[in-house]
């Protein structure tokens, strides 16, 4: 097995071939999609060098030549699916609108690719693809009167936010999956014990609540909107 490096490479300053031999047999796109494909399917605990070396059709230790460490696979996987954003022409010139849609494409992604939401982190960021994807937000953001590195802020409370409410709803997917009824079974059996316990006496805030008729949202899309449009609420400059 290939021995770790003694001092931090990064994978991209890592050329895919030498002046010298032949051209390699695979790419770099060849194996971060074998592995995306692997960890679609399966999950990313599936991810192995050896499974991907299968996936393409080389030895494991062939693969090595390619990715030194399985923190590059993953490096190039994120790259991948990084490249999954749609940008019509020019921003629109409207940073709100623009973010807006950063975000629910953001969304988009982690969904079809559940397994990001544990291996993104600002780590990653210097890949062609995620270095792309934050020089679209600067430019859409040039239309707001902010420092640049408010702006570096507000790009990464986005993406922390989009992440977060994506994990939550994968993790009441995974639990709605192994459990035995419906999750709207479980829906009326948790929420009859939450009201009896609220209307105890024991929880006077959340009794008020309760009382004012506010209830959990049931409207993903419009919940995932709403608390997007509350965090660049707080980005807009004051007058």
């Amino acid at each position: 097995m290939a021995g770790r490096a003694a001092e931090p490479e990064v994978i991209w300053a890592r050329p895919e071939r030498t002046g010298r031999g032949p051209k390699p047999a695979y790419s770099r796109a060849d194996i971060a999609a074998a592995a995306v494909r692997v960890a679609d399917a399966d999950g990313l605990d599936a991810v192995s060098m050896r499974r991907v070396a299968a996936e393409i059709g080389c030895g494991t230790m062939s693969l090595y030549n390619y990715v030194p460490r399985k923190e590059d696979l993953y490096e190039l996987m994120v790259d991948l699916i990084s490249g999954e954003y749609e940008w019509a022409g020019e921003p629109s010139g409207d940073w709100r609108a623009d973010l807006l849609d950063f975000a629910r494409q953001a969304r988009g992604i982690m969904r079809r690719h559940p397994w990001v939401v544990r291996v993104m982190s600002t780590a990653y960021a210097i890949s062609p693809n995620a270095l792309r994807v934050l020089d679209r937000v600067l430019a859409c953001l040039e239309g707001l009167d902010a420092p640049a590195g408010t702006k570096l802020e507000l790009f990464g409370m986005v993406n922390g936010s989009v992440m977060t409410f994506v994990a939550n709803e994968q993790a009441i997917a995974e639990r709605t999956r192994s459990v035995p009824w419906s999750a709207e079974r479980e829906e009326a059996v948790r929420g009859a014990y939450m009201m009896g316990q609220v209307m105890g006496g024991g929880y006077p805030h959340l009794a008020a609540l309760f009382a004012e008729g506010v209830a959990p949202p049931d409207d993903p899309e419009g919940a995932f909107d709403r608390m997007l449009g509350r965090l660049l609420d707080s980005f807009e400059p004051k007058n």
